[in-house]
This record gives C-alpha cells, sequence and structure tokens, in this order.
C-alpha cells in the first residue's frame, strides 16, 4: 500500500473535502483519505501507481500539486475516533443554539449584523451535520443531501441580501446597539469555547480539522457585529449594521455555491 501526500491549495473548509471524497468515492485504489485542512494537505493511501490519483485530483482544479509518495503500513489507517465525533455534535449544537438566540435578538434589535451572523452559524451547523449524516451514506445520498442544504442556505442569503439593500435605499433605523453587542459576546464566548475545545483535541480527523476552521471564521465574525455595534454607538447610523450585515450574507452565499460545487 502507498502513502501519498498532495498540497491542496484551495482546500479551505468542508465543501472541498466532501468534494474530494465524493471525487474518489468507489474508487478501488482508494484505502482512505486523510485531510489537514489548515495545512492544506490530502494524505491519500492507495494501491498501484500514483499517477491516476494524481489526474483524478486535478480534475478538481483545487490546485492540487504532488508533495510525496512512500510505502504505508496498515498501522497509520485510522478511524475517526468516537470523542471527536463527540465533540463535533457539541460543536454543532453550539452553532444551532446560538443561530436560535441571533436570529431573535437580531429582529429585535432590528440589527442585521446579528440576522447575518446567525444564518452565518446556521450555515456552519448544516455544513456539521451534513458531514455528520453523509459520512456513512453512498454517494448519490451525500449529493442530495448537499444540494439541499446549499439551497436552503442560499436562500437565506439571497433574502438577507436583498433585506439589507432594501434598508440601504429606504433609511434604516439605527439598531439597538447595547443588545446587538451584548448577543454577540455570548456568541464570540461559546465560538471561543468551541475553538479551545477542537484545539485542544489536536485531532488529524477530517471534520475536526474543518471545524476549528468553520468555527475560528464564527469568532472573526461575532468581532465584527461587536465593532459594527461601538460604530453604530459613535456615529448615531445604522451604517455600520447593514455594512457588517452585508459582508456576513455574502459569506453565506459564498458557501452555498461551494456546496453546490460539491453537489455536481
Amino acid at each position: 500500500m502507498n502513502k501519498t501526500v498532495f498540497r491542496v491549495a484551495k482546500m479551505d473548509c468542508p465543501s472541498e473535502e466532501q468534494l474530494i471524497r465524493m471525487k474518489f468515492g468507489g474508487n478501488e485504489a482508494v484505502e482512505e483519505l486523510q485531510f489537514d485542512i489548515p495545512s492544506r494537505q490530502l494524505t491519500i493511501f492507495h494501491t498501484g501507481a500514483v499517477e491516476p490519483i494524481a489526474r483524478t485530483l486535478d480534475g478538481l482544479r483545487l490546485d492540487s500539486s504532488l508533495m510525496g509518495t512512500q510505502e504505508a503500513t496498515l498501522a497509520e489507517l485510522t478511524d475517526e475516533a468516537p470523542s471527536d465525533r463527540r465533540l463535533l455534535w457539541t460543536v454543532l449544537l453550539i452553532n444551532a443554539f446560538f443561530f436560535a438566540l441571533e436570529v431573535v435578538t437580531g429582529l429585535v434589535a432590528q440589527s442585521m449584523g446579528l440576522v447575518a451572523d446567525a444564518l452565518d452559524m446556521l450555515a456552519d451547523a448544516l455544513v456539521y451535520g451534513m458531514a455528520l449524516y453523509a459520512v456513512s451514506q453512498v454517494v448519490s445520498t451525500q449529493k442530495r443531501v448537499a444540494k439541499l442544504s446549499g439551497y436552503f442556505q442560499l436562500v437565506l442569503a439571497v433574502g438577507g441580501l436583498f433585506e439589507v439593500l432594501r434598508r440601504f435605499a429606504v433609511g434604516e433605523q439605527e439598531p439597538n446597539f447595547g443588545l446587538m453587542m451584548g448577543i454577540s459576546v455570548l456568541a464570540l464566548v461559546g465560538n471561543s469555547a468551541s475553538l479551545y475545545l477542537l484545539q485542544k483535541s489536536r485531532s488529524q480527523q477530517a471534520h475536526m480539522q474543518a471545524s476549528q476552521v468553520f468555527t475560528s471564521n464564527d469568532v472573526i465574525a461575532n468581532i465584527g457585529v461587536i465593532v459594527a455595534g461601538g460604530l453604530v454607538y459613535l456615529t448615531g447610523s445604522a451604517w455600520p449594521d447593514l455594512v457588517i450585515g452585508l459582508v456576513v450574507f455574502g459569506l453565506v452565499a459564498r458557501g452555498a455555491f461551494r456546496i453546490f460545487q460539491l453537489a455536481k
């Protein structure tokens, strides 16, 4: 058995991971795929020559390059640890809880930044849930789940973007910056705790690596909403809230298109 390592420059979230998994689904030469998303590295355990593997990966246009290949042992093949799966469920539930909290308080506070951040967390929860469900399913089921998740996420993003643009056009009432910042601080605490637990686990499993990337992005979005709330207070204008809402909704839409690529 061979162990081949590729550098995949455009692999930065679970969408690319699932795209690669489905591309190699049913390939009898491939024994296991191991992902290191933060380092943009993919390790493939396979039999036979590396050239067909490299050509298949090149076909995804993720800017892949061969780093090296060597003989591997069965001891290097690892299964997903139950503790990793439990931790991933914990992160998913945290995302789902703060989605509900932020979407309600965002509507009460009339803050598009909070609503957008809530939908970003929902998008993450969808990806985590999709991965957990589809990991043991056949490729056709994975594609259906991915496509449905992508459509749902895109509807949320487009609806949010139109609402932000409408508020830009008609003029927006100043949001409740105190509630906006307070809830974002709570979400920041929750996401920071999740990130700490994920990093503490030191797991090399694919979905755990991906969860670290997504949770890091959530932390950045939380900080953005807090900063926007402060600017609302200083300027007495709703524009900072609308701008951060526009940015985060754009990120949600980008995630939807990545899922559509996965479902092709």
